[in-house]
């Protein structure tokens, strides 16, 4: 499956964060954000902000990097056929 990412900036509690819209299939799926928190142990990694359909976790998981987030966003839209 081919995901389509684009760049956003997204408006988080502290500050603006890196984002990045996930498409697949011409449809939104997911908002994915950079966590920037010097001071937390995750910083550098993504956030799943937004998931819609099979992408939606009642409890959001973070991704130690930004291939790990598209592996399992792919798998989660694959699981659905």
């Amino acid at each position: 499956m081919t995901l389509r990412l684009q760049p956003v900036r997204v408006a988080t509690d502290s500050e603006d964060a890196e984002g990045l819209l996930v498409f697949a299939r011409d449809n939104l799926v997911a908002v994915l954000v950079r966590l920037s928190d010097d001071q937390s142990d995750d910083t550098g990694k993504w956030f799943l902000e937004a998931g819609f359909g099979r992408i939606y976790r009642s409890r959001p998981p973070i991704f130690s990097s930004l291939d790990r987030a598209q592996e399992w966003i792919a798998a989660s839209l694959a699981a659905e056929n």
